[in-house]
Formats: C-alpha cells, structure tokens, sequence
C-alpha cells in the first residue's frame, strides 16, 4: 500500500508561517483569495506587473564603423568618399602616383580653407595617409573633387591657431606650415573634429620621423632616375611639394618653374671624388640636391646663380659627356652627364654669360662740347 502524508490546516491568522504571510500581502489578483498550491515562479511572475521598469541603458557612443556609415558629403557615407579616392578613375587635376600608393586612410573629414590675406574660406576635403595629407577642394555642380596637393607629413608644422578678432570664423582651426610651403589654415567643425585632426596628424608626424618610408610609400622611388620625360615632368612637381633637408633661403616656390632636371655627377676636388646630384635648372638659379642610397629623401646642396656662371667642355678624351661650371664667385665645378640629351641641353643653357642691360646715362655737357669741337675742325 502507498504511504500518504497529511498535512495540518492552519485555521487562524496568529500560526500562519512567515511564507504563508507572503502569499497573503502579494496575492492581491485572487482579492484575498489564496492558496499554497500555487509556486513561487508564479507569483514571481504576476508580480512582475507590479514593479518599475529597469532604467534604460547608458548612451553608447557611435563606433569608428557607424561614423562611417553616416552622410558626410553628396549623400555619401565616409566609406564611399573613400572609395571614390581609392577608384581608377582619376580624380580631376591629379598628379603623382596613384592614391591606393600612400596607404590606408587614417582620418578624413569636411573642413574650411582659410585664406589668411582675405579671410575668405573655401570647402575642403582633407584626407590623412599614413605619411601624406591630401587636400581636395569640391566641384560642387559635378558633386566630385578636385586635386589642390599632396604634403609629406615629414616636413610639416602643426599649430593650433586662436580665433581672429573681429571674423566670424569658428574658433577650431590650425595651421600646417614648413619651410617649403605657404601655410595653411583649417576650420573644424567643432573641437572634437579639431582635436582628432591635431591628434592624428602629431602622431603620423611623429611616426614618419622616427619610422623611415618605405619606398611603396615615397613616390621619388619610382622618378629615379629621370631617364623619361614623364619622369622629368613628375619629378619637377614633386620637388616643389616634398620637403629638402637642410634648405636655404626663400622656399622653393618662389624660385619660379623648374625648366630642367636631370641627374649628373660633380667633383670639386680630385680628393672628394665624384658625388651624384640633382640638378634643376631655374629662371635665374641652378639648383643642387642629394638624394640618399634608398630614393626617400633629398637634401639641399646649393644653388649657383644662373647669369653669374657659364659651361666650358672639358672633356680630354672623345665620348665624355664632361663640362666645368666657372664664374667670378663659384668654385669651379666638373660636371658629369648620364646621356648626350643632357649634356647638350645643359651646354646650350650655361654656354653663355648673360649681359646685364644697364641703362646709359648722357652728360649733356660733355656731348654738347664734342658737337662744338667738331664743327671747329
């Protein structure tokens, strides 16, 4: 036979168990009207009405990954400006080596241009590389960018830059210079947008001094030697944005156009022996420069003033392509050519001194007292 179990009813209130008093507080959906049957998962879950709802959770911020979904420019999205640098078809007024070459895109955003004479702004796209910032201005009818300029980050100074007075610029702004360029002057959208960009671009900076480039990074790698005349064209560009060690004097820029480049080896002494060079030829300079072993970087080596000097051929034996450079305040130089186009061009260019136009005054004395002497006669 089965064992059953019977349990005693509590008939008053004074010898209801402390669990039993629970049921009769909570149980309020039965008015009053209880019973031990029914589980503590049941009640649980009827007085889950009852409760306050749970505090929402805390605001996230937007990840890297939604920021780059949302719409920055034209109704496109951050990875499709992106994209749209990255693409075949060339962006309009390009130069250089493509945009895929400089690497991933560190950071990128809307900014104003600033034009430090009139104070009147432009907008920009402003791209960080790895090693390089891209400046792109907007062709707003065809909703697409324009090329402004490519800068090594190497050469660059950042400053932050205080609100003008009496402008109604925003006060985000800062300013790249170097000794090769004009300086530039950003506005941000807002201080956030200004403390990335100073943040970003001190850090590559950093990086780009103390990490040397690769040569998949640097596009003077693929200009040497300028034995092309695309290679010539591209190389003049690139001198005029790169940063030169050790530079002298007014910047690049104001040198005027390259009309001439080609490598060639000069020899000052017997002792020092033959070094390579870069030579430009300018409007009124003759610009020197190294390069070093690994094609990344150029250093400034002097300049000759182009009037004041001129090329002799010195070649003691046929088939040396050999001029020497001599003037009243130069060291004469031996010059080496790598080929007869240079040798050629760079004779016809500096075989002549250059005369001065100087303006003749008249004494109108002395040609009046000539005028009289020989009409004596």
């Amino acid at each position: 036979m089965g064992c059953c179990s019977v349990t005693q009813r509590h008939t008053g209130v004074d010898e209801v168990g402390p669990d039993e008093i629970e049921l009769l507080e909570l149980s309020g959906d039965n008015a009053g009207l209880w019973s031990l049957g029914e589980t503590r998962l049941q009640l649980s879950v009827r007085t889950s009405r009852d409760e306050p709802p749970p505090p929402p959770p805390p605001p996230r911020y937007p990840s890297m990954r939604h920021l780059e979904q949302q719409v920055v420019l034209w109704g496109r999205s951050r990875d499709e400006l992106h994209h749209r640098i990255y693409s075949h078809q060339p962006i309009r007024e390009w130069e250089g080596q493509p945009a895929h070459m400089y690497g991933e895109i560190i950071h990128s955003s809307l900014v104003s241009l600033c034009n430090p004479y009139t104070q009147e702004t432009r907008e920009h796209f402003l791209v960080l590389f790895y090693f390089h910032l891209l400046i792109l201005s907007l062709d707003q009818p065809r909703q697409d960018f324009v090329y402004e300029g490519i800068l090594p980050l190497s050469g660059l100074s950042l400053d932050a830059v205080s609100m003008v007075p009496k402008t109604s610029h925003s006060p985000h702004m800062f300013k790249i210079s170097g000794p090769m360029m004009d300086s530039k002057v950003f506005i941000c959208s807002n201080s956030v947008e200004l403390q990335k960009w100073m943040q970003h671009i001190e850090d590559r900076r950093y990086k780009s001094m103390a990490q040397p480039m690769s040569p998949s990074h640097c596009a003077l790698s693929y200009l040497l030697p300028c034995d092309e005349h695309w290679k010539r064209e591209e190389l003049n560009k690139y001198l005029l944005q790169a940063p030169i060690w050790q530079w002298e004097g007014s910047p690049i820029q104001h040198m005027g156009q390259p009309g001439y480049i080609s490598i060639v080896h000069v020899t000052k002494t017997q002792r020092q022996g033959a070094q390579e060079r870069l030579m430009v030829l300018f409007p009124q300079d003759v610009l020197l420069l190294s390069v070093d072993n690994k094609r990344l970087n150029i250093r400034y080596e002097g300049r000759l003033p182009r009037f004041s000097i001129k090329a002799v051929e010195r070649s003691a034996s046929p088939g040396r392509l050999e001029f020497e450079l001599i003037g009243e305040l130069v060291e004469p130089l031996q010059v080496s050519c790598t080929c007869v186009e240079d040798y050629r061009h760079w004779m016809f260019q500096l075989q002549q001194l250059a005369t001065l136009e100087l303006p003749v005054y008249f004494d109108e004395t002395q040609d009046r007292t000539q005028e009289l002497s020989s009409t004596a006669v």
